[in-house]
């Protein structure tokens, strides 16, 4: 005899249907599910979820996020490896399941600080965000082709967790209890960290190089090497580049008009702020 089950069909079920702006083209079978019509559902929050988003220590080291992702769009198998193209939009998507199709944003007016809010068309911002056509090589000054590797939600977590250890060590510069022998090595641990941060996540978005002979080199070891050993302007340069490319999904500044009063109060009658999202708010 079947098991009765009568409250499974009051389960949870998905609310938004999305599409990458990745394409899913950076996934593994074993990271991701593609589907035939490239839409993914997504699940609004359940209680648990909710919870995890409470919890200081794994938001901290992003455990929480991806647990969520796992809840409500299981597509994502293993969402430590979504790249960074994705993660905006699949974070918005949630949101949309969970509490609705807009959010109000809070900003500060230029000139007069006073504070206003915004209410914002997220199923619009994720339309424009899935077509964007995802473009991953450049090619620098000097002929080289790099072939760009899209960071992981696990590479921009390490980041933010050892920008967030240097902040406190930024702090501790404040004690009185520190000497002066103890700040000055305090200030170049910090450093010397902060270099190793962002001369990791310049070689890890590095795919692969070609060079103006034509010459293909992926071997991690090689371009690490090339990395350290070519001019600081070229390291620069590459730098600037891939920071370009990982920036195509970001969400493009909110444009805003000043009403005629403020204007009078020296308001510039356009301006734009930045879309940026607290995940202490994100999710409330």
């Amino acid at each position: 005899m079947t098991e009765q089950r009568p409250l499974e069909k009051y389960y949870r079920q998905p609310q938004v249907y999305i599409k990458l702006p990745s394409k899913g083209r950076y996934y593994t079978p074993e990271v991701f599910t593609p589907t035939e019509t490239g839409e993914i559902p997504v699940l609004p929050m359940n209680a648990q979820d909710e919870l995890a988003f409470k919890t200081p220590d794994a938001m901290i080291n992003g455990q929480a996020t991806v647990d969520v992702i796992k809840s409500c769009v299981p597509n994502f198998l293993d969402p430590w490896q979504m790249v960074n193209y994705d993660t905006d939009v699949v974070l918005l998507a949630i949101r949309i399941a969970t509490y609705g199709e807009t959010m109000n944003i809070k900003f500060r007016v230029p000139t007069t600080n006073e504070e206003q809010e915004h209410t914002l068309n997220v199923p619009a911002l994720l339309e424009d965000l899935a077509r964007i056509d995802i473009k991953d090589t450049t090619t620098t000054s000097k002929g080289f082709k790099i072939h760009m590797a899209p960071l992981t939600y696990r590479n921009l977590t390490k980041v933010q967790l050892a920008n967030f250890e240097s902040q406190k060590m930024y702090g501790a510069l404040d004690s009185s209890a520190l000497t002066d022998a103890d700040r000055a090595k305090v200030y170049r641990d910090t450093f010397d960290r902060i270099n190793k941060i962002n001369f990791s996540l310049l070689v890890d978005g590095i795919q692969k190089i070609v060079t103006p002979d034509g010459q293909e080199v992926v071997d991690r070891e090689q371009i690490i090497e090339y990395c350290n050993n070519t001019d600081a302007k070229t390291v620069d340069e590459i730098s600037d580049l891939l920071g370009q490319l990982r920036n195509q999904t970001q969400i493009p500044n909110l444009k805003i008009k000043g009403t005629d009063e403020q204007i009078k109060q020296g308001v510039p009658a356009t301006y734009e702020v930045p879309m940026t999202f607290d995940n202490s708010n994100f999710f409330v």
